[in-house]
């Protein structure tokens, strides 16, 4: 079966310090977040229904009465990586949903899933595409939706919690952070309503405006 009846909790292979907040930022889309004490951070991870299917990005555990939620929309198509840092508890989630691990060619080599799959055919199936972001994370994709208005979901080129609020990935955290802010410029182009984030609160109306005023502003 595509997707069995969920356990009580999916594990990741680092087990997170808090209990998910779960929460539905409109039909189809979800987010869920919780403390984990290893990074210090708040990890956030969502799901998408896509042509009555779900996709799953960077996701942490979630008990089953949300997991139900999610896959009452549909089977679980894929699990998705959006950088070499945030594997989290995606191997947890493609065994039990017997569903592929998609992510840039980099970060499979070093996750080595056991069910990888194609991720530029997998998601344009879905009418999601997937935008490389240089000299962020190794391995750093955005990903990015055109319906109702558009929604981006970005790995860690980009963040949203204090005391930094909606900026860029620090220095210290990038492989080249002048690349990086150059490489986000492509996002520029596409109509953005809503942003959600690996590590921040969602900014859930006119988020490309909001992007386009960081980036001028870094100019």
């Amino acid at each position: 079966m595509l997707n069995p009846r969920p356990s009580a909790t999916l594990y990741p292979t680092v087990p997170a310090s808090s209990p998910a907040e779960f929460a539905q930022l409109r039909p189809g889309l979800w987010t869920w977040h919780a403390y984990d004490s290893a990074v210090k951070a708040d990890l956030f991870s969502a799901g998408l229904a896509l042509e009555r299917r779900v996709y799953i990005v960077d996701p942490i555990p979630l008990p089953a009465a949300e997991i139900a939620i999610l896959i009452r929309a549909g089977p679980v198509a894929a699990i998705i990586i959006t950088n070499a840092n945030h594997q989290r508890a995606a191997l947890d989630y493609s065994d039990t949903f017997s569903a592929p691990v998609l992510a840039h060619s980099d970060v499979l080599k070093a996750v080595k899933p056991a069910r990888p799959g194609d991720l530029s055919a997998i998601i344009s199936q879905a009418g999601l595409e997937a935008i490389e972001i240089e000299g962020a994370v190794a391995g750093e994709i955005a990903l990015y939706h055109s319906l109702n208005g558009g929604t981006l979901i970005i790995g860690d080129a980009l963040i949203n919690f204090e005391p930094y609020g909606f900026s860029f990935l620090p220095r210290k955290y990038c492989l080249d952070q002048k690349q990086m802010r150059s490489s986000l410029g492509k996002l520029l182009a596409l109509p953005v309503e809503r942003m959600l984030f690996a590590h921040g609160t969602p900014i859930l109306s006119g988020a490309g405006d909001r992007l386009g005023q960081l980036l001028r502003t870094d100019l």
